[in-house]
């Protein structure tokens, strides 16, 4: 069996790969299993779509980049990677061009096209395989709801980073014309993806419940996708972008439409529609059994299949975000480094925003408003073991969803229950690390990480999910397309305050314009959806990346630092420049595509 399911997993990657040879079918009958064979049983059929969710984005992989890696979340300003390959520096210094492919080089074009080739011949031919007792038409067209929705989720990876793509609703013999495939205008990509998803969720239970079940599509994930793509359509980067009015293929088919303030509702609909089907089926905001507020968003991203994800990508006992989070004391590889930038936009715990802003002078500007100070450090510890005394007064009473993401100097973390020490001559600071890896912003990451997970001496792996949907995004997205739509009416309020109300933040204050609902919203989103590979796309879709990712990057002065209270340690420095062209709100299509098609007209300054 185990033979014949790699045969099965062989004769599937050659078939898809876009440099297939017409003489791979001239071989041995015995050699490969054929598409006939495998859809004349019901068991290589089911093999043949399980194989299809390895093609998942690997959005938990942001170091060690692969073609299916995520190069999202460093590339934007929540996060600077210390690890130099990572392609995410090349984002960040402009120094990617049509040419940037490889096998460390993430490569959404390929692999969504593979994937979508392979859901393309099961949906063709699942009708095949035989009926029985176990193989019923229920499960066939279960089966086949999956496959509806996985060829919509592959369509929707490729129009975030590409904007139009040609949609791929059939698979392609070997003999077709390559060159008579174009892109479909965006909003026809948008429309066929929402098509898809309705169709899915018509044939897909409301919810998984069974443990064997975990990580495939339920209808809830179908209404979210939908929910998603229509956002992005109604956002300023594809609606009517006068940037893009210009762009056509060689037949003038205009690739981007007008404005259409319509599309903001419709948006809204479907996020609507999501949350009522949903909140019905059993979903809900997680909370944890002491609704503590740090604990009830801390444990969603560890706690695997709660009520709030609609979908996670299972991997397994792969545990490199937790290993590349951890700090230098606990032997940890200590990778990904929050940006001060990102530490400075958490609220205090009373609702107001500490920073407003940068001098001249790269120091910030304070809200005096706000009870925030940068001088001194707490004689008392935290009551809840949030912080140890001698903590910077920088990180005391700040918004709880502060503590569950962010690493900072005087964090208490497992064994190290005196308090992390990022400063120059502390256990996790510079010093320490000699001349191996260390946080270039004086942070880690704690979101995402299980406290349970031992990295050293001996290592305690943990069962790992990555949640791709959840509840709280669907609020988020139905609060802003609303308020784009009808302004800041009472459920614009009522979602934002659940979200806000989960984590014991106060309320948003009443009176507040559209613009003034619209700034909350993105600073909101900014927050709660940290590093959940949202951040990047939002700053694009919303046409602010010319302003958060072409600027400096700040830290901590990881340089300085002789104990826990120097205030040498606590000083804003620069990281980095960064650079951001109009250009890099779209990928370029890579050249090798547009050298074998070029009728795959390139994207605006690649």
């Amino acid at each position: 069996m185990k033979l014949l399911v790699k045969s099965v997993m062989i004769m599937l990657l050659l078939f898809v790969a876009a440099s297939c040879k017409k003489d791979f079918l001239n071989k041995a009958p015995d050699d490969d299993l054929t598409i006939d064979k495998v859809f004349a049983n019901r068991d290589y059929a089911q093999s043949f779509l399980s194989n299809i969710y390895a093609s998942l984005p690997k959005e938990h992989r942001q170091v060690d980049n692969d073609t299916k890696g995520n190069p999202y979340i460093g590339a934007s300003d929540e996060m600077d990677q210390f690890y130099a390959i990572s392609f995410s520096n090349s984002m960040n210094a402009g120094s990617w061009n049509p040419t940037s492919y490889g096998n460390n080089i993430p490569d959404p074009w390929t692999e969504n096209y593979n994937a979508i080739r392979k859901t393309n011949i099961f949906i063709e031919n699942i009708d095949k395989v035989p009926l029985d007792d176990f193989f019923t038409d229920a499960l066939r067209a279960r089966l086949k709801g999956e496959a509806l929705f996985l060829r919509a989720y592959f369509h929707f990876l490729l129009i975030r980073v590409y904007g139009p793509v040609p949609i791929s609703d059939h698979s392609i013999s070997l003999s077709a014309d390559l060159k008579s495939i174009r892109r479909d205008p965006i909003d026809k990509c948008v429309a066929f993806i929402a098509s898809e998803c309705d169709k899915a969720a018509a044939l897909l239970p409301a919810r998984i419940t069974s443990d064997a079940e975990y990580g495939r599509p339920a209808k809830s994930v179908c209404l979210a996708l939908k929910a998603r793509t229509l956002l992005y359509m109604a956002s300023p980067l594809w609606n009517g972008n006068p940037d893009y009015t210009g762009l056509v293929d060689d037949k003038g088919t205009h690739l981007f439409p007008a404005f259409a303030a319509s599309r903001w509702q419709d948006a809204a609909n479907a996020a609507k529609t999501c949350i009522d089907q949903t909140e019905a089926a059993g979903y809900g905001l997680y909370t944890s059994a002491t609704n503590d507020p740090v604990k009830n968003y801390q444990e969603l991203f560890y706690a695997n299949n709660n009520k709030e994800a609609f979908f996670s990508y299972n991997a397994g006992l792969f545990n490199d975000h937790d290993v590349y989070s951890e700090p230098l004391s606990l032997l940890g590889f200590t990778l990904n480094a929050p940006t001060q930038d990102l530490v400075d936009d958490y609220e205090m715990a009373n609702g107001t925003r500490p920073i407003t802003g940068y001098n001249a002078d790269h120091t910030p500007i304070i809200n005096p408003e706000s009870g925030y100070t940068e001088t001194g450090f707490t004689d008392v510890a935290d009551p809840g073991g949030k912080y140890v005394a001698g903590t910077s007064n920088m990180y005391v009473n700040r918004d709880p969803r502060f503590y569950a993401t962010i690493h900072f100097s005087g964090d208490i973390w497992k064994t190290r229950t005196q308090g992390l020490e990022f400063w120059f001559n502390g256990a996790d600071g510079k010093k320490a690390a000699g001349s191996g890896n260390y946080s270039k912003t004086g942070y880690l990451v704690k979101k995402l990480c299980n406290p349970s997970f031992v990295w050293r001496p001996v290592v305690q792996p943990v069962l790992r999910t990555w949640v791709l949907f959840r509840l709280g995004e669907q609020y988020l997205n139905y609060a802003e397309a609303l308020n784009e739509a009808q302004g800041p009416v009472g459920d614009v309020y009522r979602y934002v305050n659940l979200i806000r109300a989960r984590s014991g933040m106060p309320g948003l204050p009443g009176g507040l314009s559209q613009s003034d609902m619209r700034e909350r919203i993105h600073h909101e989103r900014r927050i709660e959806l940290a590093f959940e590979t949202q951040r990047y796309f939002d700053c694009h879709r919303w046409k602010i990346a010319e302003q958060t990712d072409n600027t400096y990057i700040y830290g901590m002065n990881i340089q300085a630092g002789a104990s826990k209270t120097d205030p040498a340690f606590f000083v804003r420095t620069i990281v980095e420049k960064r650079v951001f062209e109009k250009k890099h709100y779209l990928w370029p299509m890579q050249k090798r595509e547009t050298d074998k098609n070029p009728n795959l007209v390139q994207n605006p300054g690649w």
